[in-house]
């Protein structure tokens, strides 16, 4: 059973993506919260697998809220988004946010992200949030230089890393390196631990700020 506490400011909203997620099995809102601090305080107290996270909210955004989990190795945060608020989402990958939805995505869209996010197996990108991942990657670039911390990885790693900015699932890169499914989730679990990354959404910003990719 996944655990999801939903952050929104808008009662309705909080309401609605409630039942739409209670209505799977395999998921259960455990809490709501109307603000970012009231977030941070139920991802302590109650430990959830995600946060759905709206950005604006009073008293802490969604962002300062996503760094405070994310800096506590908390639940995953998955962001709720607009096409028109690009910098939120550069906001938001740098604050660990382990995924993002568009607010207008269909309703069984949030269902997929929740399940996604809570595994860490696939990230979850849309071709807009993809395109937002790599500039954002690329504005890092020029902030910072390339780190050494990719030569850590095997030939076999890299490819995987690759593999994993273009977006592609445990099985989908399997079917491109022609491994069994487990060989590359150990693979994943490899470069995630050498690299010291919290999961694959960073992975994929990783590999775009140091080159690996795009």
């Amino acid at each position: 059973m996944i655990r999801v506490v939903i952050a929104d400011d808008q009662v309705m909203i909080r309401d609605g993506l409630a039942t739409l997620l209670d209505s799977d099995p395999g998921i259960a809102v455990v809490a709501q919260a109307g603000d970012g601090q009231e977030a941070v305080e139920l991802a302590s107290e109650l430990a959830p697998d995600v946060v759905v996270m709206d950005i604006r909210m009073p008293r802490m955004d969604g962002l300062a809220a996503t760094a405070q989990i994310a800096s506590e190795t908390g639940p995953r945060v998955l962001i709720l988004t607009t096409f028109d608020l690009d910098e939120y989402v550069y906001e938001a990958l740098g604050a660990g946010a382990s995924g993002f939805l568009l607010k207008d995505a269909p309703a069984h869209d949030l269902i997929h992200a929740v399940k996604v996010v809570a595994s860490g197996d696939a990230l979850l990108a849309p071709s807009v949030t993809r395109r937002l991942i790599q500039d954002f990657a690329r504005r890092r670039r020029h902030e910072r230089p390339r780190t050494g911390a990719a030569d850590a990885l095997t030939p076999r790693e890299l490819d995987v890393l690759r593999l994993i900015a273009r977006g592609l699932s445990n099985a989908e890169i399997a079917g491109e390196l022609f491994l069994a499914e487990q060989t590359i989730k150990t693979h994943v679990g490899h470069v995630l631990t050498k690299l010291n990354l919290r999961d694959r959404t960073q992975a994929v910003v990783f590999a775009y700020e140091n080159g690996i990719a795009g």
